[in-house]
């Protein structure tokens, strides 16, 4: 079973050698339910039989709208390809115009929703979608049909068989998915994931990520619609992972507490939060214990891999971890032995500052349409190197082009857009797919990204800036949550700015201001005008004049995916934030 070339031979791979009591994990009311490789499996095999009976043909495409990670999702996943389908995952966030979109896009003819809100929002656009023949549901819910009637229906074994023979015919190039990215600019694109594509991009990873086969948990929470989560969770099948499912993000802390995991994949943007909880924490202790956090956490963010800094700062970490670090360990869990972040760029001081603490953090970049991972950083044979990405793959080529774009070829690259040959031609020029992404490969092989080319600027000066480079500097700052750098052809960089409120009022009460109790109020308040400005002024100091944010606006909103500030992996929506505030735009610059 070594020989995998298709996703479904993933949970197959791991029956023959791991056979797991518990390797998927969902947590129903209080209880955590386990099933087994051979339940998964058994359930994927009825659920094949089930959509074969249901008439579900060979290259039918199938949605899946789930707001959480559960057992069901991977049954389905299997259940589907199995039958030589493909499966269309949907984010949930998404507005229910999208839904429409992508659903009569795709030509779904089924989709599987987990709950009330989604069914609700897709039974609102139903009537436009006329291939969509039906709605199942995970959760019961009334007025809509449980995705229980296909295993049921598929219950009866006499058509395996026709399962086998449908699975025989897969081949390893065939489409396996088509996973629609959340874009911040227009409608989202259909990007066409292989078997291959994916496969190829979790054998090439496993060689990279650490992970100790067999018997250890992964806990997942990262959206299982995106092809970043979608791959952990194929890899941690591959390496015998037991996988146990977050219950939201809000529930996170408990379930990393009841499950005690060695190993998960998070966004930074949650290591962010995490370590800003850590530090306020740090910030309500008094006397010695404060001083011995700070000290300790000051020595986190010096880190260097390999003992660079020397016997005497190890010594030093040694002690740190022992009175400090630990509580953190034991904070998420216990247990943990890596976090493994993409999506976005991480601030090199979480990365030293977790490392530091025991919990390496090992970065990756890649895209939806490279299956997602071209690059990571490992921990073993000096292949970690803090503010890079790591080495390219083994079996993937980068090349940087003239303008400082990152050309990707390999087999973990898409097959392209789904109804989009012209969009296809744009990004797969000259053979290779072009990323979008500025970047630098230094002597050691490590690449580093710097900014998404569309995203760069040039001010009226003629000068370049790359905001995103600015961005991740100044969120450094505990007073700043979420920052745009703005001034595509004006005479200056400027901001916008959410500040973090929750920091904001504890500064503001241990200096014993009165700020105001809205988001308003604190963000017109003259001491919190002039505090952010001293953090800008000390973030400027690492850019050449050119560069430097000269003036900034605070928001009172809280950028949210909700309110549209925010793309569903986090990432900014341009466009639509500087849409929002238009008025804060012309305050900065006057009126065009």
């Amino acid at each position: 079973m070594d020989n995998i070339t298709r996703l479904f031979d993933f949970p197959y791979h791991q029956l023959e050698k791991y056979n797991l009591e518990d390797s998927l994990v969902t947590k129903y009311g209080n209880e955590w339910i386990k099933t087994s490789t051979k339940e998964y499996l058994d359930k994927a095999n009825a659920f094949s039989r089930g959509l074969i009976r249901l008439g579900v043909n060979v290259n039918d495409k199938i949605a899946i709208i789930s707001s959480n990670n559960r057992t069901e999702w991977h049954i389905t996943d299997i259940g589907v390809l199995q039958t030589g389908a493909q499966n269309v995952p949907i984010y949930p966030t998404i507005s229910a115009e999208d839904y429409d979109y992508i659903l009569n896009h795709s030509d779904s003819s089924y989709c599987f929703v987990s709950d009330q809100e989604i069914f609700d929002k897709l039974t609102s656009v139903k009537h436009n979608i006329p291939k969509l023949k039906e709605i199942y549901s995970y959760n019961d819910i009334e007025g809509c049909k449980s995705w229980k009637e296909i295993l049921e229906l598929g219950k009866d074994e006499s058509n395996q068989n026709v399962v086998e023979e449908r699975k025989n015919n897969v081949t390893t190039t065939d489409l396996a998915t088509i996973i629609y990215t959340s874009g911040t600019t227009g409608r989202p694109k259909g990007v066409m994931l292989s078997h291959q594509n994916i496969v190829s991009d979790v054998l090439m990873s496993s060689i990279r990520v650490p992970l100790r086969a067999g018997d250890t948990r992964g806990m997942s929470f990262l959206p299982i619609c995106h092809i970043f989560e979608r791959m952990i969770t194929y890899l941690y099948q591959y390496y015998g992972i037991s996988i146990y499912f977050a219950e939201s993000i809000e529930k996170i802390s408990d379930n990393l507490k009841e499950v005690q995991p060695h190993v998960m994949s998070v966004v930074p943007r949650l290591l962010e939060k995490v370590y800003d909880k850590i530090y306020a924490k740090g910030s309500d202790l008094t006397g010695i214990k404060k001083r011995l956090f700070f000290w300790a956490t000051g020595l986190g963010i010096q880190f260097k891999p390999y003992k660079e800094n020397g016997w005497f700062y190890e010594f030093q970490l040694k002690i740190a971890r022992k009175l400090i670090f630990s509580k953190w360990q034991e904070g998420l869990g216990g247990r943990l032995e890596l976090l493994v972040s993409g999506s976005a760029a991480l601030q090199p001081r979480l990365t030293r500052v977790f490392t530091a603490a025991g919990i390496p953090v090992m970065e990756g970049y890649g895209l939806t349409e490279t299956s997602p991972v071209i690059s990571v950083n490992d921990m073993r044979n000096g292949g970690f190197r803090v503010g890079t990405v790591g080495r390219v793959l083994d079996g993937v080529e980068v090349k940087i082009a003239e303008d400082g774009e990152i050309l990707c070829k390999g087999p973990n690259v898409m097959l392209g857009y789904y109804k989009d040959e012209e969009q296809t031609k744009v990004v797969m020029e000259g053979g290779y797919f072009h990323t979008g992404d500025i970047g630098e490969i230094d002597s050691d092989g490590f690449l580093k990204i710097t900014d998404r080319k569309k995203e760069m600027f040039k001010t009226s000066g003629g000068k370049y800036v790359a905001p995103q480079l600015l961005e991740n500097t100044f969120k450094q700052s505990r007073f700043i949550d979420q920052i745009m750098v703005i001034g595509e052809g004006e005479k200056m960089p400027a901001a916008f700015i959410q500040i973090n409120f929750d920091f904001v009022k504890e500064w503001a009460n241990r200096n014993g201001f009165t700020i105001g109790t809205t988001n308003e109020e604190i963000c017109n308040n003259p001491e919190v005008i002039k505090r952010i400005q001293e953090e800008v002024d000390h973030y400027n100091e690492k850019f050449g004049n050119w560069e430097k944010v000269k003036r900034f606006e605070l928001t009172p909103e809280v950028w949210s995916i909700e309110d549209g500030h925010l793309t569903p992996t986090m990432k900014l929506k341009r466009k639509i934030i500087i849409e929002k505030y238009k008025a804060l735009y012309t305050k900065i610059y006057g009126v065009h």
